[in-house]
């Protein structure tokens, strides 16, 4: 079991890392939610579902949602605008 803590505590300094040297802000999305998701697997180890359940709904769940609204509220991501 302490290789596993050890491969998920790898994998989130890598998430974190990552994030802070990402240029695209959709990749850096991608990365956080990624990170939530890590964390909230952590948790459930160190028997903590409440946290867990809360780490995932909140963490990559709605801080993601808001943060993919934004980027496209100022046109950060290409969508629909693409014809104006």
């Amino acid at each position: 079991m302490d290789i596993i803590n050890y491969i998920l505590l790898g994998i989130l300094l890598i998430c974190a890392i990552s994030v802070s040297f990402s240029k695209n802000l959709l990749n850096s999305i991608i990365i956080y939610m990624a990170f939530s998701l890590i964390m909230s697997i952590i948790w459930t180890i160190l028997e903590s579902p409440d946290l867990a359940i809360t780490e995932a709904a909140v963490g990559a769940g709605v801080t993601s949602l808001l943060f993919f609204v934004t980027l496209k509220r100022i046109r950060a991501v290409k969508g629909d605008e693409e014809n104006e």
